[in-house]
Protein backbone atom coordinates (compact mmCIF):
# COMPACT_ATOMS: atom_id res chain seq x y z
CA UNK A 1 0.00 0.00 0.00
CA UNK A 2 0.92 3.56 -0.42
CA UNK A 3 1.58 6.25 1.43
CA UNK A 4 -1.66 7.94 3.47
CA UNK A 5 -3.88 9.59 0.73
CA UNK A 6 -4.27 12.80 2.64
CA UNK A 7 -7.40 13.56 1.05
CA UNK A 8 -11.12 14.21 1.95
CA UNK A 9 -14.50 14.83 -0.07
CA UNK A 10 -14.97 18.20 -1.84
CA UNK A 11 -18.16 18.24 -3.20
CA UNK A 12 -21.55 16.86 -3.19
CA UNK A 13 -23.63 15.28 -5.70
CA UNK A 14 -27.29 14.45 -5.86
CA UNK A 15 -28.70 11.02 -5.16
CA UNK A 16 -31.51 11.54 -7.56
CA UNK A 17 -29.08 12.48 -10.64
CA UNK A 18 -26.59 10.53 -10.07
CA UNK A 19 -27.97 7.38 -9.20
CA UNK A 20 -31.72 7.63 -10.66
CA UNK A 21 -33.52 7.18 -7.50
CA UNK A 22 -36.66 9.77 -6.26
CA UNK A 23 -34.57 11.58 -3.21
CA UNK A 24 -33.73 14.94 -1.98
CA UNK A 25 -30.52 13.21 -0.34
CA UNK A 26 -26.92 14.63 -1.46
CA UNK A 27 -23.86 12.99 -0.56
CA UNK A 28 -20.27 13.67 -0.10
CA UNK A 29 -18.26 12.79 -2.58
CA UNK A 30 -14.69 13.16 -3.77
CA UNK A 31 -13.84 15.30 -7.40
CA UNK A 32 -10.99 13.49 -8.48
CA UNK A 33 -10.03 10.21 -8.19
CA UNK A 34 -7.19 7.77 -7.57
CA UNK A 35 -5.76 4.25 -8.07
CA UNK A 36 -8.25 2.90 -5.31
CA UNK A 37 -12.03 4.26 -6.95
CA UNK A 38 -13.51 1.46 -9.18
CA UNK A 39 -14.03 2.01 -12.19
CA UNK A 40 -17.74 3.00 -13.64
CA UNK A 41 -20.26 0.09 -15.20
CA UNK A 42 -22.39 2.76 -17.68
CA UNK A 43 -24.88 -0.30 -17.54
CA UNK A 44 -25.21 -0.90 -14.07
CA UNK A 45 -28.67 -1.14 -12.39
CA UNK A 46 -28.71 0.03 -8.74
CA UNK A 47 -31.45 -1.53 -6.17
CA UNK A 48 -33.62 1.44 -4.65
CA UNK A 49 -33.06 0.06 -1.14
CA UNK A 50 -29.49 -1.25 -1.07
CA UNK A 51 -28.68 1.86 -2.63
CA UNK A 52 -30.06 3.58 0.01
CA UNK A 53 -28.60 1.91 2.52
CA UNK A 54 -25.02 2.09 1.35
CA UNK A 55 -25.48 5.61 0.04
CA UNK A 56 -25.73 6.26 4.36
CA UNK A 57 -23.08 4.01 5.43
CA UNK A 58 -20.88 6.82 3.12
CA UNK A 59 -23.08 9.66 4.08
CA UNK A 60 -23.26 9.40 7.89
CA UNK A 61 -20.41 7.08 8.33
CA UNK A 62 -23.05 3.50 9.09
CA UNK A 63 -21.56 0.50 9.20
CA UNK A 64 -23.18 -1.14 6.46
CA UNK A 65 -23.65 -5.06 5.91
CA UNK A 66 -25.34 -6.63 2.88
CA UNK A 67 -26.80 -9.68 2.77
CA UNK A 68 -28.31 -12.13 0.16
CA UNK A 69 -27.62 -15.07 -2.06
CA UNK A 70 -24.33 -15.47 -3.73
CA UNK A 71 -24.33 -13.71 -7.26
CA UNK A 72 -26.93 -11.02 -6.68
CA UNK A 73 -23.86 -8.44 -6.62
CA UNK A 74 -23.59 -7.33 -2.98
CA UNK A 75 -20.06 -6.30 -3.50
CA UNK A 76 -20.45 -4.84 -6.95
CA UNK A 77 -22.89 -2.72 -5.60
CA UNK A 78 -21.05 -0.91 -3.35
CA UNK A 79 -17.98 -0.86 -5.41
CA UNK A 80 -20.18 0.83 -8.14
CA UNK A 81 -21.92 3.37 -5.23
CA UNK A 82 -17.92 3.82 -4.58
CA UNK A 83 -17.04 4.63 -8.31
CA UNK A 84 -19.78 7.56 -8.65
CA UNK A 85 -18.76 8.88 -5.60
CA UNK A 86 -15.11 8.52 -6.33
CA UNK A 87 -14.29 7.08 -2.88
CA UNK A 88 -11.18 5.01 -2.32
CA UNK A 89 -12.81 1.44 -2.34
CA UNK A 90 -10.83 -2.05 -1.16
CA UNK A 91 -12.23 -5.28 -0.79
CA UNK A 92 -11.12 -8.10 1.32
CA UNK A 93 -12.19 -11.56 0.63
CA UNK A 94 -12.63 -12.92 4.59
CA UNK A 95 -11.76 -16.79 3.55
CA UNK A 96 -10.30 -19.33 5.61
CA UNK A 97 -6.72 -18.14 4.69
CA UNK A 98 -7.22 -14.50 5.79
CA UNK A 99 -5.17 -14.53 9.47
CA UNK A 100 -5.05 -11.87 12.06
CA UNK A 101 -1.14 -11.33 10.88
CA UNK A 102 -2.80 -10.18 6.98
CA UNK A 103 -5.16 -8.03 8.85
CA UNK A 104 -2.96 -6.45 11.39
CA UNK A 105 0.35 -6.26 9.85
CA UNK A 106 3.64 -8.32 11.16
CA UNK A 107 7.42 -8.03 11.42
CA UNK A 108 9.47 -7.74 8.16
CA UNK A 109 13.69 -8.00 7.22
CA UNK A 110 14.06 -4.44 5.82
CA UNK A 111 17.48 -2.97 4.20
CA UNK A 112 18.30 0.18 5.86
CA UNK A 113 22.05 2.35 5.53
CA UNK A 114 22.65 -1.10 3.90
CA UNK A 115 21.91 -3.37 7.21
CA UNK A 116 18.95 -5.87 8.02
CA UNK A 117 16.61 -4.31 10.22
CA UNK A 118 13.08 -5.54 11.47
CA UNK A 119 10.39 -3.32 10.95
CA UNK A 120 6.81 -3.60 11.83
CA UNK A 121 4.88 -3.52 7.91
CA UNK A 122 1.04 -2.49 8.54
CA UNK A 123 -1.80 -4.61 7.27
CA UNK A 124 -4.69 -3.90 5.08
CA UNK A 125 -7.24 -2.67 8.47
CA UNK A 126 -4.57 -0.12 10.31
CA UNK A 127 -3.79 1.38 6.64
CA UNK A 128 -7.07 1.16 5.74
CA UNK A 129 -8.56 3.22 9.13
CA UNK A 130 -5.84 6.03 8.95
CA UNK A 131 -7.24 7.18 5.06
CA UNK A 132 -10.39 8.03 3.41
CA UNK A 133 -11.19 4.62 2.63
CA UNK A 134 -14.50 1.98 2.10
CA UNK A 135 -13.18 -1.42 3.18
CA UNK A 136 -15.22 -3.90 2.17
CA UNK A 137 -15.10 -7.66 3.75
CA UNK A 138 -16.51 -9.81 1.38
CA UNK A 139 -17.76 -13.27 2.77
CA UNK A 140 -17.91 -11.57 6.38
CA UNK A 141 -20.04 -14.93 7.44
CA UNK A 142 -17.01 -17.09 6.70
CA UNK A 143 -14.26 -15.45 8.54
CA UNK A 144 -12.55 -17.28 11.29
CA UNK A 145 -13.23 -16.44 14.93
CA UNK A 146 -9.88 -14.63 15.81
CA UNK A 147 -10.05 -12.48 12.49
CA UNK A 148 -13.49 -11.59 13.66
CA UNK A 149 -12.75 -10.42 16.98
CA UNK A 150 -10.39 -7.65 15.09
CA UNK A 151 -12.61 -6.84 12.87
CA UNK A 152 -14.89 -5.86 16.09
CA UNK A 153 -12.27 -3.53 17.11
CA UNK A 154 -13.41 -1.36 14.35
CA UNK A 155 -16.96 -1.62 14.10
CA UNK A 156 -17.63 1.39 16.31
CA UNK A 157 -17.46 4.74 14.28
CA UNK A 158 -14.94 6.38 16.83
CA UNK A 159 -13.77 3.53 17.86
CA UNK A 160 -9.89 3.51 18.18
CA UNK A 161 -7.66 0.95 16.93
CA UNK A 162 -5.01 -0.47 19.35
CA UNK A 163 -1.84 -1.69 17.87
CA UNK A 164 -0.44 -3.80 20.74
CA UNK A 165 2.48 -5.18 18.32
CA UNK A 166 3.71 -1.20 18.22
CA UNK A 167 2.30 0.13 21.58
CA UNK A 168 0.47 2.42 18.98
CA UNK A 169 -3.31 3.34 19.25
CA UNK A 170 -4.79 4.53 15.50
CA UNK A 171 -7.27 6.93 15.52
CA UNK A 172 -10.19 6.30 12.47
CA UNK A 173 -10.03 8.67 9.66
CA UNK A 174 -13.00 10.91 9.19
CA UNK A 175 -14.18 9.60 6.05
CA UNK A 176 -13.29 6.31 6.62
CA UNK A 177 -15.99 3.91 6.28
CA UNK A 178 -16.93 -0.21 6.80
CA UNK A 179 -18.69 -2.25 4.36
CA UNK A 180 -19.33 -6.05 4.41
CA UNK A 181 -21.10 -8.39 2.80
CA UNK A 182 -22.62 -12.08 3.94
CA UNK A 183 -24.71 -14.73 2.45
CA UNK A 184 -26.19 -14.76 6.08
CA UNK A 185 -26.81 -12.22 9.06
CA UNK A 186 -24.77 -13.66 11.58
CA UNK A 187 -27.24 -16.63 12.12
CA UNK A 188 -25.34 -19.63 10.74
CA UNK A 189 -25.98 -21.50 7.90
CA UNK A 190 -29.83 -22.25 7.98
CA UNK A 191 -30.41 -23.87 4.85
CA UNK A 192 -27.18 -25.75 4.02
CA UNK A 193 -26.34 -23.61 1.19
CA UNK A 194 -23.69 -21.92 2.40
CA UNK A 195 -21.27 -24.62 4.15
CA UNK A 196 -18.20 -23.03 5.88
CA UNK A 197 -20.41 -19.67 7.28
CA UNK A 198 -20.30 -19.00 11.22
CA UNK A 199 -22.62 -18.05 13.57
CA UNK A 200 -21.35 -14.37 14.21
CA UNK A 201 -20.99 -13.44 17.74
CA UNK A 202 -24.41 -11.38 18.51
CA UNK A 203 -22.57 -8.21 20.00
CA UNK A 204 -20.68 -7.87 16.95
CA UNK A 205 -23.61 -8.17 14.91
CA UNK A 206 -25.78 -5.07 17.15
CA UNK A 207 -22.69 -3.31 15.85
CA UNK A 208 -23.61 -2.94 12.47
CA UNK A 209 -25.49 -0.13 12.32
CA UNK A 210 -27.48 -0.83 8.74
CA UNK A 211 -28.22 -4.55 7.13
CA UNK A 212 -29.76 -4.74 3.84
CA UNK A 213 -30.90 -7.71 1.97
CA UNK A 214 -30.18 -7.51 -1.77
CA UNK A 215 -32.07 -10.18 -3.21
CA UNK A 216 -32.03 -11.04 -7.19
CA UNK A 217 -33.39 -8.81 -9.84
CA UNK A 218 -36.46 -8.55 -11.50
CA UNK A 219 -36.77 -9.48 -14.96
CA UNK A 220 -37.01 -6.59 -16.80
CA UNK A 221 -33.83 -5.11 -14.89
CA UNK A 222 -32.04 -8.08 -15.00
CA UNK A 223 -32.77 -7.99 -19.36
CA UNK A 224 -31.79 -4.37 -19.67
CA UNK A 225 -28.22 -5.26 -18.02
CA UNK A 226 -27.88 -7.96 -20.21
CA UNK A 227 -28.49 -6.22 -23.44
CA UNK A 228 -26.73 -3.00 -22.04
CA UNK A 229 -23.61 -4.98 -22.37
CA UNK A 230 -24.50 -7.58 -25.70
CA UNK A 231 -25.87 -4.73 -28.09
CA UNK A 232 -26.59 -7.08 -30.79
CA UNK A 233 -28.99 -8.83 -28.66
CA UNK A 234 -31.21 -5.47 -28.18
CA UNK A 235 -33.72 -6.60 -31.10
CA UNK A 236 -37.03 -8.72 -31.04
CA UNK A 237 -35.28 -12.43 -31.43
CA UNK A 238 -32.56 -11.10 -29.56
CA UNK A 239 -35.09 -9.90 -26.40
CA UNK A 240 -37.02 -13.32 -26.65
CA UNK A 241 -33.77 -15.65 -26.66
CA UNK A 242 -32.67 -13.05 -23.07
CA UNK A 243 -35.63 -13.69 -21.87
CA UNK A 244 -35.42 -17.35 -21.99
CA UNK A 245 -32.10 -17.51 -20.52
CA UNK A 246 -33.50 -15.46 -17.65
CA UNK A 247 -36.51 -17.82 -17.25
CA UNK A 248 -33.84 -20.31 -17.16
CA UNK A 249 -31.95 -18.84 -14.23
CA UNK A 250 -34.83 -18.16 -12.53
CA UNK A 251 -36.09 -21.92 -12.27
CA UNK A 252 -32.40 -22.29 -10.72
CA UNK A 253 -32.59 -19.96 -8.19
CA UNK A 254 -35.97 -21.59 -6.88
CA UNK A 255 -34.06 -25.17 -7.44
CA UNK A 256 -31.40 -23.99 -5.24
CA UNK A 257 -33.74 -22.33 -2.67
CA UNK A 258 -35.65 -25.28 -2.43
CA UNK A 259 -32.55 -27.83 -2.02
CA UNK A 260 -33.56 -29.27 -5.45
CA UNK A 261 -30.23 -28.12 -7.15
CA UNK A 262 -26.55 -27.01 -5.46
CA UNK A 263 -26.11 -24.65 -8.20
CA UNK A 264 -27.35 -21.65 -9.18
CA UNK A 265 -27.66 -19.07 -11.87
CA UNK A 266 -26.58 -15.79 -10.62
CA UNK A 267 -27.15 -12.42 -13.15
CA UNK A 268 -23.31 -12.96 -14.12
CA UNK A 269 -23.50 -16.21 -15.51
CA UNK A 270 -26.65 -15.10 -17.75
CA UNK A 271 -24.62 -12.32 -18.87
CA UNK A 272 -21.55 -14.77 -19.34
CA UNK A 273 -24.17 -16.82 -21.12
CA UNK A 274 -25.29 -14.83 -23.42
CA UNK A 275 -21.82 -13.63 -24.80
CA UNK A 276 -21.02 -17.18 -24.89
CA UNK A 277 -23.97 -17.72 -27.31
CA UNK A 278 -22.48 -14.64 -29.50
CA UNK A 279 -19.20 -16.49 -29.60
CA UNK A 280 -20.90 -20.18 -30.38
CA UNK A 281 -23.44 -19.21 -32.38
CA UNK A 282 -24.93 -22.29 -30.32
CA UNK A 283 -27.12 -21.23 -27.62
CA UNK A 284 -27.19 -25.32 -26.28
CA UNK A 285 -23.36 -25.09 -26.69
CA UNK A 286 -22.92 -22.05 -24.37
CA UNK A 287 -25.09 -23.32 -22.37
CA UNK A 288 -23.35 -25.96 -21.26
CA UNK A 289 -19.52 -24.63 -21.45
CA UNK A 290 -21.20 -21.25 -19.48
CA UNK A 291 -23.52 -23.29 -16.49
CA UNK A 292 -24.13 -26.81 -17.14
CA UNK A 293 -20.53 -28.12 -16.63
CA UNK A 294 -20.51 -26.69 -13.15
CA UNK A 295 -22.94 -28.53 -12.28
CA UNK A 296 -22.99 -31.93 -10.31
CA UNK A 297 -23.53 -35.00 -12.18
CA UNK A 298 -27.14 -35.81 -10.64
CA UNK A 299 -28.92 -32.81 -11.02
CA UNK A 300 -28.13 -32.32 -15.07
CA UNK A 301 -31.38 -34.05 -16.10
CA UNK A 302 -33.29 -31.24 -13.65
CA UNK A 303 -31.57 -28.28 -15.25
CA UNK A 304 -31.47 -29.79 -18.69
CA UNK A 305 -35.20 -29.98 -18.07
CA UNK A 306 -35.24 -25.78 -17.04
CA UNK A 307 -33.86 -25.47 -20.63
CA UNK A 308 -36.57 -27.62 -22.13
CA UNK A 309 -39.10 -25.80 -20.39
CA UNK A 310 -38.13 -22.13 -20.88
CA UNK A 311 -36.88 -22.91 -25.13
CA UNK A 312 -39.64 -25.56 -25.91
CA UNK A 313 -36.45 -27.90 -27.24
CA UNK A 314 -34.50 -30.40 -25.37
CA UNK A 315 -30.82 -30.09 -24.99
CA UNK A 316 -28.84 -32.76 -27.06
CA UNK A 317 -27.80 -35.14 -25.23
CA UNK A 318 -24.34 -35.33 -26.09
CA UNK A 319 -24.70 -31.96 -24.41
CA UNK A 320 -26.24 -33.25 -20.84
CA UNK A 321 -24.24 -36.32 -20.61
CA UNK A 322 -20.96 -35.06 -22.04
CA UNK A 323 -18.80 -35.96 -19.40
CA UNK A 324 -20.32 -39.96 -19.38
CA UNK A 325 -18.57 -39.70 -22.95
Amino acid sequence: MTANLNTEPDIKISVNQTFGIESDMEVEAFSKKNEYVPEIDKNYKFDRDTTLAILSGFSFNKRCLVSGYHGTGKSTHIEQVAARLNWPCIRVNLDSHISRIDLIGKDAIVIKDGKQITEFKEGILPWSIQNPIALVFDEYDAGRPDVMFVIQRVLEAEGNFTLLDKNKVIKQNKYFRLFATSNTVGLGDTTGLYHGTQQINQGQMDRWNIVTTLNYLEMEKEMEIILGKNKNLNNTKGKEKVANMIKVATLTRKGFMGGDISTVMSPRTVLHWAENSDIFKDTGYAFRVTFLNKCDEVEKNTIAEYYQRCFGEDLPESLVNSQKQ
